[in-house]
């Protein structure tokens, strides 16, 4: 027995080597998990909306390649970015239709240093917001061409913005990488796609017509790739189909519903964001932690009993500007504690993406959530960690399925 277990030791001990970073093959969903190359998949990730901008640009290339090399240190294995920016400076889409292939090739190398750093990506394809262009461009866009708009709202309703969208979304999901030759919609380094960062239509808080508009959309998408995941960009909000939980927002509707939107077709996994001291500005400290308890703790739930789909945190963070450091730790210990809760008895949970990671030499970019590993070394230790607990569960994950592979080769019950 002592030479079948050293020989059992030595295959564990190959198969799961370099599981740190993340590896080929596409992630997809079995349940409330994601899964990758036959084996749970627990993402402990980032927000680095600026990567295409400054891939765009050869003289500020190194700070992409710099911030998915320090990530990789870090135990980081999932990047979320944007790959739009409409009618902007350094735009991908300059008109409906027209792209700069400058901005598409930084793109491409954006995609190629997650690569070969062993990262994933989720890329979502437009803003609700208008910067970067977003939901007001296109709707500028059609009110040029004659259309009868309104409204940025609009963007949701009217047939030519829609037009504009679908082409926007064929065109990046067919789009061939200049530096690997892999086509998107063909590339495993692509996690998934979102929709719309932060969808919002406050014009319908009855929320059919974002509904309406998910569905449309979702099933466009699938039909050009069936090879990536779908989410939709959503910041958790409760709506009218879940109208005892409404409680637990903040004291708004925004036309989302985070039950039934995700409940569509085509749509795989659930997202959330967490921003209590942005969501409520006059609440002190007790107050945003109480809140922040339950808003984790609600989603979490309903995404392993109601949606039975996973759950990512895609965005979560504290500002700088109006809060200690400390203060930001102690957010990061309860998301990170709340995501490892669930993760580790097989939950619905599967990581969170903080707001967001930048690098040394990025003043102008500064937004207050800003980490910078070099200057926040206590969050940089949290994060680390987290990377480091979600990494053994999968790691057991992994050496369980290798001993039953091996007690099924050699006949052992």
């Amino acid at each position: 027995m002592k030479k079948w277990g050293a020989i059992l030791f030595l295959i564990l001990a190959i198969q799961t080597n370099g599981l740190e970073s993340a590896e080929d093959g596409f992630v997809n969903t079995n349940g409330v998990q994601f899964m990758l190359n036959g084996s749970p998949f627990y993402a402990n990730g980032f927000n680095a909306y600026w990567l295409m901008y400054f891939a765009t640009d050869p003289s500020t290339r190194d700070k992409v390649s710099s911030v998915f090399l320090q990530a990789k240190q870090h135990g980081l294995s999932l990047a979320r970015t944007w790959a739009f920016n409409d009618g902007q400076d350094r735009a991908l889409q300059n008109a409906p239709g027209s792209y700069d292939e400058k901005s598409f090739q930084g793109l491409d190398f954006v995609i190629s240093e997650a690569k070969r750093n062993g990262i994933k990506v989720i890329l979502s394809l437009v803003n609700n917001y208008e910067n970067l262009g977003g939901k007001k461009q296109y709707v500028n866009w059609a009110r040029n061409q004659g259309q009868s708009v309104s409204s940025d709202d609009d963007f949701f309703t009217n047939s030519l913005v829609k037009d504009y969208y679908k082409n926007h979304i064929k065109t990046v999901l067919t789009r061939r990488n200049t530096i690997t030759g892999v086509s998107y919609k063909d590339e495993p380094t692509i996690m998934a796609w979102e929709l719309m960062n932060e969808p919002r239509c406050t014009s319908d808080p009855s929320g059919k017509t974002i509904q309406a508009w998910i569905t449309e959309m979702a099933s466009y998408l699938k039909s050009i790739d069936s090879n990536h995941l779908l989410e939709v960009g959503l910041e958790g909000f409760y709506g009218q189909s879940s109208a005892q939980k409404q409680q637990f927002n903040p004291n708004f509707l925004i036309g989302t519903d985070f039950i039934s939107n995700n409940q569509i077709p085509g749509i795989d996994f659930a997202t959330v964001h967490s921003y209590p001291d942005q969501w409520l500005p006059s609440s002190d400290d007790k107050s945003l932690l109480s809140f922040l308890d339950n808003w984790l703790s609600n989603h979490i739930e309903d995404a392993q009993n109601v949606l039975r789909k996973p759950l990512l945190f895609t965005e979560f963070g504290k500002s700088s500007k109006t809060a200690a450091y400390n203060q930001r730790d102690l957010l990061f210990n309860t998301v990170y504690s709340a995501i490892y809760s669930s993760a580790r008895g097989g939950g619905a949970a599967a990581g969170g993406m903080f707001w967001q990671l930048m690098t040394e030499g990025m003043d102008s970019f500064r937004d207050g959530y800003e980490v910078i590993f070099s200057e926040n070394p206590s969050t940089a230790n949290i994060i680390v960690d987290q990377s480091r607990k979600l990494n053994k569960i999968r790691r057991m994950y992994v050496k369980l399925r290798n001993i039953a592979k091996w007690k099924k080769a050699n006949h052992i019950v």
